[in-house]
């Protein structure tokens, strides 16, 4: 793999799907918010060499000024439950107590919501962002009612570390 053709990979899939309006989703983009890290310049990938020291490494040194970074694995590097399994307990041990969190994407493990594709489908990803901003986001799209045509099993694994926006709250 090298960096260039997996920079150009990332850019493509979310200028033309992460970005774009699909009437699967309520006609809304699958992520609102990737099109201005791009016009921003606030994300950053990276080649992976090893999933757990990767996520060990982003939880000491933190984002700086980006906004995501995006550890890139090739395809068959990892099994879909070796991946999901790393990711998990990195979060929970690094990442989630520095206000982190990663996502992961493996294009053997396909997110399918209401028949959309959510997966980047050449590499295994490591979406690495701030917890806490993801939270105030997501609570944003919530209120528009982003994921209110969602499915549920969908719903709890995607908001398995974090706050679940839909839950209204009387504080």
């Amino acid at each position: 793999m090298k960096l260039e053709d997996v920079n150009a990979d990332i850019a493509d899939w979310i200028e033309n799907f992460l970005s774009v309006n699909n009437p699967n989703l309520g006609n809304r983009s699958p992520c609102p918010f990737a099109r201005s890290a791009i016009l921003k310049n606030s994300y950053q990938v990276r080649l992976g060499t090893e999933a757990y020291a990767d996520m060990m490494d982003i939880s000491r040194e933190g984002l700086g000024d980006l906004e995501v970074v995006v550890y890139a694995y090739p395809r068959d590097f990892y099994t879909p439950e070796e991946f999901a399994d790393i990711v998990d307990k990195t979060n929970q041990g690094f990442l989630l107590p520095v206000d982190l969190i990663a996502l992961d994407d493996h294009p053997d493990h396909p997110e399918l919501v209401n028949g959309v594709c959510f997966n980047q489908g050449t590499y295994t990803l490591a979406l690495v962002q701030s917890l806490s901003d993801l939270n105030t986001r997501s609570k944003l799209m919530a209120q528009q009612g982003f994921y209110d045509s969602w499915p549920e099993e969908y719903l709890q694994d995607l908001f398995k570390h974090r706050e679940d926006p839909r839950e209204v709250r009387s504080d």
